[in-house]
């Protein structure tokens, strides 16, 4: 069976169930959950995606984004996710939502109601090769630099929560 995805309207709220890609080539909103991971001298984790990914292929993100499957929680599905793509898990706590929508070249669209958790981890990484391209932890203005000189090496999503994760962080 195809994975699948929630749909939900604009509060959250679930409206049913789609195919994950059906609802990516629809463009139909969809709950979302974006893990941003620091280690205790304040670096963040960022991975760049394995080349071959349904979109943003080598791009670099965030620790883990996925979706919940139906009858799954967002933290559920995160601490899921997170072991599955990085190889290992911590406490986690949702900080912020938001929705977007990203229209990808490949007809593709992203169109999600967005949860983002944060933990702090610095014991050992072993990221999936099918998921994660490479890895590393990254002083965070370092990566505010970076996403101001060179954007494109970066995904959609990323660009848009790190930014809103840094004024959290700043509160």
């Amino acid at each position: 069976m195809e994975a699948q995805v929630i749909l939900v309207n604009e509060k959250d709220e679930v409206t049913g169930v789609m195919e994950k890609m059906e609802a990516h080539r629809k463009g139909l909103l969809h709950r979302a959950f974006s893990v941003f991971i620091l280690n205790d001298a304040g670096e963040m984790l960022l991975h760049q995606r394995a080349l071959d990914k349904y979109h943003s292929g080598g791009l670099w993100t965030n620790a883990c984004c996925s979706h919940p499957l139906p009858g799954e929680t967002v933290a559920q599905a995160a601490h899921r996710r997170l072991f599955e793509e990085m190889g290992f898990d911590c406490p986690l706590s949702e900080v912020f939502q938001f929705t977007y929508r990203t229209d990808f070249e490949n007809g593709l669209i992203e169109h999600e109601y967005d949860h983002v958790l944060m933990g702090i981890y610095n014991g050992t990484i072993n990221p999936n090769p099918q998921e994660v391209n490479d890895y590393r932890f990254i002083p965070v203005e370092t990566i505010t630099r970076l996403l101001q000189e060179q954007p494109a090496q970066f995904t959609s999503w990323f660009k848009l929560a790190f930014p809103k994760l840094i004024e959290h962080l700043g509160k």
